[in-house]
């Protein structure tokens, strides 16, 4: 096990201000005396609030609270501490100025943070971290008489001090200012951390009805009851409690006392609490005048004046008994008495016989408590409990209304942070809002710092290990990283822990193994946090080990690179990489990444490889082979500028080490993305680069770069509206892709059906290709959606538009969970085509603006430059000429000379607006342009859109003939792609039944109609 812990403790230094002047003026012999004196004032008021003295140097005291065990108040003590030492040497000060004219005065620096510290059960309790440096260094900005604390003591300490900024202060050793506040004083007992009890109570319906029901039945029976609300700290006791009394109203007498963690003269303080909110010890004594409740009066007084003789415990539980009776006579009596965990054995006896010797009037003894209190009186438990358990999934967001202002993300994650814990969810809250990074607030590492170091060693090393394994962990997990000596006691000290409320029974190992999960995530960030580095290094690489032989190895493969990469990144952080460990962790991340970018998930594929990218050498080959995949999956993720940087490094690497596979295969990808952010450059690149690729890869046999270099070569042709050359092109790319294993065959299959769509081949050939492919793509589900989204736009053209939008829905809904935002913005075009034929041109417009703006935001033009002129022909469908007019203006500046689609579509759209404005002649000048234009495509739809364009502007110029025409023309070419929907929309509109009517490919027959049952 290990001889260190990481722990987040409170450090105090101190020093005194004229010390020197002190040694000369005195007799060696009194100096020592003065000396002495000062050094046992000074050590008993740290040991007094539980701080452990370090070193005394000269007149420089060092102490450390947390050491050997953390509290959950020892910022508190630690100020405390401080605030007692200042007083005492102003005493021990005046005594000097009346003897030898001496001045002293002391200076204290208070910081709290993480630090290493040795084995405290084998005496090494020497700490080293920033911590302890800051906090000299505080000291040492301090002024005479003044106690300086760093941030992180502040928060927590601000309920409990008064305290006032000392603003920036420049330290020693630190870049930059430290923020620093002066003591001015302490409260008496005030807590560290105040629950806001103010926002609504949530999810606690049940616990607070059987808390009144527990009370009517107190004051029914005239009887005594004693009730425990149990639950961990932070889960909400004390807010349920406050509810109560306020539901109570002045029906009861309520009374609260506090049992508090250290201190001298404890074991009774909740009762001299108690005496304080009864009005004081004048106050109790006349309530309880008269006879012998005269003695039960001044033994009361005896615990609140320290002067008073002391009492023996039985005249105290007596007394107590009588005050209690004497209350409860009036009205019933609530008395809460909280965090009894901490209460003294005589104390916990006090409620005891209370509750079994209370004979007369009501009285409901509300007791709170942390699981802890089993520890020290296992048999409390069998009486009377309430248990609070964490809020629902449902109550957590309804608390995190009322604590501020939370973005959505910093909502998520505080949820699945503070998991139903209301105390973390504040704290987490409170953090936020404040601009925070930590997962893990000063208040909640105390807090939990606390029950880790409750715990005997062998419980906390089955914990430590525990949380290298994760939230879920197996019995024989934790035994394979449990030291020897310990293994056989893992079954037993699991057990424990779970008594303990640490862990808890879970099945995740599976049917033939002991499972656990910790109780709450940050018990495991806690306890994560607090083993050595180094030990967190080695343990990782023993798990992986482990899971590298296990016979599930190939599903466990991304686990065993996740423990391989942290034991690498703590490694690093001690200064001592193994490269050894990184490219292990390299391997195994970059092949479950590639294995992510085949089933299409992009987030994961991008996550996995940049991770596995960082950890492999720069001068190890499997990096450079993996640099052109991470930024394939980065192009699908939408990071087109961070792709193209990636394309370029690997590029110019790959040249410089005589790489020219790889050389060649950035560049196709890059052109990829040239071909989208600057498509006025035309296809000449594309079409040079992949001959170029094409005669570089062929002697190598790269069948995987040369799919890609076909699939290039098929975009030049998909620019200049060739689909039958693309498909062509797409069908010897899928045969290299298929010989080559390629991970791209998925896409390439799916582009592919694309070509169908777009192409001359008819639409029922069509349609029955891309459910052969949707058959054979089961499981892969970004190919699915993107042969959904194919089959969506031919069911259209059909008019089976319930069947159409059904799948198309479900593709958008694969491609958002799979975070392939880029195929999301470029299938909105065959969205919008389905609400076009069905007459619905506004909901093709939304379809069209989110794929335009996703464009817009990834710095794609290209595309977006289509997609603004079919959402110029969108727009002109709804008479809204002005806006419509300034998407052909971005498609003409943006779109390429030999980007023909988009050539047409922006001319054709305009013609419309300028016809519609009377300025007949140019638009009839654009429409015949774009009628001209399409003829040089194979893209019947193309072609037909354009001409009943030009039939438009022609019935708006009054050439009834001609616009029939040309409606008839595009009839038939509708007719031939077998685009039934549109071909009868433009009969309709050749036939000249429709006068008046803005063109679009849906008519008033049968826009929003379902044809599937009008086909013969």
């Amino acid at each position: 096990m290990s001889a260190e812990v990481r722990k987040i403790v409170t450090v105090l230094f101190s020093d005194v201000v004229g010390w020197t002047g002190v040694g000369e003026a005195l007799d060696p012999e009194a100096l020592r005396s003065i000396q002495s004196r000062y050094f046992d004032e000074m050590q008993d008021a740290l040991q007094r609030h539980g701080g452990t003295v370090e070193k005394f140097i000269g007149d420089a005291v060092m102490a450390v609270f947390g050491i050997p065990a953390v509290h959950e108040d020892d910022a508190v003590r630690a100020v405390r501490a401080g605030a007692e030492m200042r007083r005492r040497l102003e005493a021990l000060a005046a005594e000097l100025e009346r003897s030898g004219g001496v001045g002293i005065q002391i200076r204290i620096g208070i910081n709290t943070g993480e630090v290493v510290a040795g084995d405290a059960s084998g005496g090494q309790r020497f700490v080293t971290g920033d911590a302890v440096t800051v906090a000299k260094r505080l000291e040492e900005a301090a002024g005479s008489g003044e106690i300086l604390i760093g941030e992180a003591t502040r928060a927590l300490v601000q309920e409990a001090a008064t305290l006032d900024s000392a603003g920036p202060v420049e330290l020693k050793g630190k870049g930059a200012p430290v923020p620093a506040w002066r003591l001015l004083e302490v409260l008496p007992d005030a807590v560290g951390v105040r629950r806001r009890l103010d926002a609504p109570l949530v999810g606690r319906a049940v616990e607070l009805a059987r808390l009144h029901a527990a009370y009517e039945e107190t004051v029914a029976e005239q009887a005594c009851r004693l009730v425990t609300v149990l639950g961990v700290a932070g889960i909400g006791k004390s807010r349920l409690a406050a509810e109560l009394f306020a539901g109570l109203g002045d029906r009861a007498t309520v009374l609260v006392g506090r049992c508090l963690p250290y201190g001298e003269g404890i074991t009774f303080w909740p009762l001299v609490e108690l005496i304080k909110a009864a009005g004081g010890a004048d106050a109790v004594a006349r309530t309880l005048e008269g006879g012998e409740d005269d003695d039960a009066a001044a033994t009361l007084r005896s615990l609140v004046e320290p002067d008073a003789e002391p009492a023996s415990s039985d005249e105290i539980f007596w007394a107590a008994r009588r005050l209690l009776e004497t209350l409860a006579a009036e009205r019933p009596v609530v008395v809460c008495f909280e965090d009894i965990h901490w209460a003294e054995p005589t104390f916990l006896d006090l409620l005891e016989y209370l509750a079994g010797f209370i004979r007369h009037g009501s009285v409901l003894l509300l007791c709170q408590a942390r699981p802890e209190l089993a520890e020290r009186r296992s048999s409390w438990l069998a009486g009377p409990v309430i248990q609070l358990e964490p809020l629902s999934e449902h109550e957590a967001s309804t608390l995190l209304d009322g604590l501020g202002e939370l973005d959505p993300e910093a909502r998520r994650r505080i949820g699945e942070a503070a998991e139903g814990n209301p105390f973390f969810a504040e704290q987490l809250a409170a953090l936020a809002l404040e601009g925070g990074a930590s997962t893990l607030p000063p208040t909640v590492q105390a807090l939990l710092g606390e029950r880790l170091d409750r715990l005997d060693p062998g419980e906390r090393a089955v914990l430590e290990r525990a949380s290298i394994v994760g939230r879920e962990f197996s019995r024989s997990a934790v035994a394979h990283l449990a030291p020897a000596e310990l293994r056989a006691e893992v079954g037993a000290h699991l057990l424990s822990l779970t008594r303990k409320d640490l862990i808890r029974p879970d099945d995740s190992a599976g049917p033939r193994e002991d499972g656990f999960r910790f109780r709450h995530i940050l018990i495991r960030e806690a306890a994560y946090e607090a083993t050595p580095k180094s030990v967190r290094a080695e343990l990782h690489e023993r798990l992986a080990d482990r899971l590298e032989t296990s016979e599930q190895r190939f599903e466990l493969e991304e686990l065993a690179g996740y423990h391989l990469e942290q034991a690498y990144r703590l490694q690093a952080d001690l200064g001592a990489p193994d490269r050894r460990v990184g490219a292990r962790a390299g391997e195994r991340l970059s092949a479950v990444g590639r294995r992510a970018l085949v089933r299409g998930d992009a987030r994961a594929a991008v996550n996995l490889m940049t991770r596995a990218s960082a950890l492999l050498p720069e001068d190890d080959p499997r990096r450079l082979e993996l640099q052109p995949e991470l930024g394939s999956a980065l192009i699908r993720a939408g990071e087109l500028s961070l792709a193209d940087g990636i394309f370029a490094e690997t590029a110019e690497r790959a040249s410089s080490t005589g790489a020219e596979r790889i050389r060649l295969r950035a560049l196709v990808e890059r052109e990829f993305i040239r071909s989208w952010t600057r498509p006025e450059a035309g296809t000449e690149g594309l079409v040079r680069v992949a001959n170029e690729a094409i005669a570089g890869l062929e002697p190598l046999g790269d069948d995987v770069g040369l799919a890609k270099a076909w699939w290039l070569m098929g975009e030049a042709h998909s620019v200049a509206g060739r689909w039958s050359e693309r498909a062509d092109a797409l069908d010897r790319a899928l045969a290299h892709a298929k010989r080559g294993d390629s991970g791209e065959t998925a896409t390439l299959v799916a582009v592919l059906a694309q070509a169908l769509y777009y192409g001359p081949t008819p639409a029922d050939e069509a349609l029955d290709r891309c459910e052969r492919f949707l058959a054979e793509a089961a499981g892969d589900r970004a190919l699915e959606a993107a042969l959904q989204s194919t089959l969506a736009g031919l069911h259209a053209m059909r008019g089976e538009f319930g069947e159409a939008r059904r799948l198309y829905a479900r593709a958008v809904a694969t491609y958002e969970d799979l975070g392939q935002e880029f195929r999301r913005a470029a299938r909105s075009q065959i969205g919008a085509e389905i609400e076009l034929l069905a007459g619905e041109a506004a909901a093709a417009e939304r379809e069209l603006r989110h794929g335009y703006e996703t464009l817009e935001r990834m710095g794609e033009r290209a595309l977006r430059s289509t997609l603004a002129a079919f959402l110029a022909r969108a727009l002109a469908a709804q008479g809204r000429y002005d806006e419509a007019e300034e998407y052909t203006r971005f498609s003409e500046e943006t779109a390429g000379a030999d980007d023909l689609v988009t050539q047409v579509v922006w001319r054709a759209a305009r013609a419309l607006v300028l016809a519609h404005r009377g300025e007949l002649d140019a638009a009839e000048r654009l429409a015949e342009d774009a009628a001209r234009m399409a003829e040089e495509t194979d893209f019947l739809d193309l072609q037909a859109g354009a001409r009943l364009s030009l039939a438009e502007v022609l019935r708006l110029a009054g050439r009834a003939g001609e616009a029939a025409a040309a409606a008839a023309q595009a009839a038939a070419t509708f007719e031939r792609k077998g685009n039934l929907v549109a071909a009868r929309n433009a009969a309709t509109l050749a036939s000249g039944s429709t006068a008046g009517r803005l063109p679009s490919l849906a008519g008033p027959e049968y826009g929003s109609d379902d044809l599937s049952e009008r086909r013969p």
